[in-house]
């Protein structure tokens, strides 16, 4: 696997130019295109973290797109989302939305950023008081939510509290009831599965939108971009020793920057090829994990293949 995902280092899409598919957007990841009241989400291999562009990983927008087809077709039954067709493993097809302006994060665990503001204080920016005595990647009793702005790319997502939501008049109350009960149910089956496949799916967030007065869930679901994984196996042993847990996801990234000194601020430090590669083959590894057979990895031009394919499905 290491040499196929050496091999696809100069291959790996960074942007996206395609006029003819509508109106264009760059978030963090996707490049989006708006053609009347559809999107066309075509997932790159940008990695960023704390909100900065970094670099690009091979394969990792086709993970990041198949993980999220495999999600949001298992938890259909529980919240609709946006997904129309998928015409490329790096791209899908939407629904056009209202979205919520605010980001639903659920934990299972304290750990990552909440665990930093929590060795600050253990009232955090959500509005929540946590109890003393917690431990790093402790697992909480049940998950709890902690909310955030929805940033611009390059914009430092920022905490909310439910009081602070429903102040501001970013979500009305019976609405933010119904997003945070499918939040929790979302979480449920994630763990679910994931506990299944013999990992744990630590934290995560959602995206939700609106139409015609019903709510779906968007973006992406459930991947290492936006969830953390745990090997479920060596937890306990981890925890009880006080080390960091084996990681299938983009904060070990986090970690190799803040052990560089940078956190969001000033100029982040190159990425080397290796790095690149190690975090592609966790991503890679999760995706195994999760649907239960390895991705077939093709060396290829990905930008080549994505214009074939929207050719192909009519899109260009």
């Amino acid at each position: 696997m290491l040499n196929e995902i050496q091999a696809q280092l100069p291959n790996t899409l960074a942007q996206t130019d395609f006029p003819a598919l509508g109106t264009r957007f760059q978030g963090k990841v996707r490049d989006t295109y708006r053609r009347r009241d559809r999107l066309i989400l075509v997932t790159t291999d940008r990695l960023s973290a704390f909100d900065r562009g970094l670099t690009t990983i091979p394969f990792k927008g086709e993970v990041l797109n198949r993980l999220s087809a495999f999600w949001f077709e298992k938890t259909k039954d529980i919240v609709k989302n946006h997904v129309l067709d998928v015409p490329d493993p790096n791209v899908m097809v939407a629904r056009l939305l209202d979205p919520v302006r605010v980001e639903v994060v659920v934990r299972g665990y304290i750990t990552g950023s909440l665990w930093r503001d929590y060795q600050k204080a253990p009232q955090t920016g959500y509005g929540l008081r946590l109890p003393a005595g917690l431990k790093k990647n402790q697992r909480f009793d049940s998950p709890i939510i902690t909310p955030s702005t929805k940033g611009e790319t390059g914009v430092h997502d920022e905490p909310l509290s439910r009081d602070e939501i429903l102040s501001r008049g970013l979500v009305d109350p019976s609405r933010w009831q119904e997003i945070e009960e499918a939040a929790q149910a979302l979480f449920a089956e994630g763990q679910r599965w994931a506990q299944s496949r013999g990992l744990i799916l630590v934290d995560t967030k959602y995206e939700f939108g609106l139409d015609d007065g019903e709510l779906y869930v968007m973006d992406e679901m459930h991947t290492p971009d936006c969830s953390r994984f745990w090997m479920a196996d060596e937890y306990e042993g981890r925890f009880a020793r006080g080390e960091e847990q084996k990681m299938l996801d983009k904060e070990n990234i986090r970690q190799w920057l803040l052990e560089r000194g940078f956190s969001g601020h000033g100029e982040p430090p190159q990425i080397p090829p290796e790095v690149r590669v190690d975090l592609a083959s966790k991503y890679l590894t999760a995706y195994e994990k999760i649907i239960g057979e390895g991705l077939r990895l093709v060396n290829e031009p990905v930008r080549d293949r994505v214009e074939r394919n929207l050719k192909a499905a009519g899109l260009l």
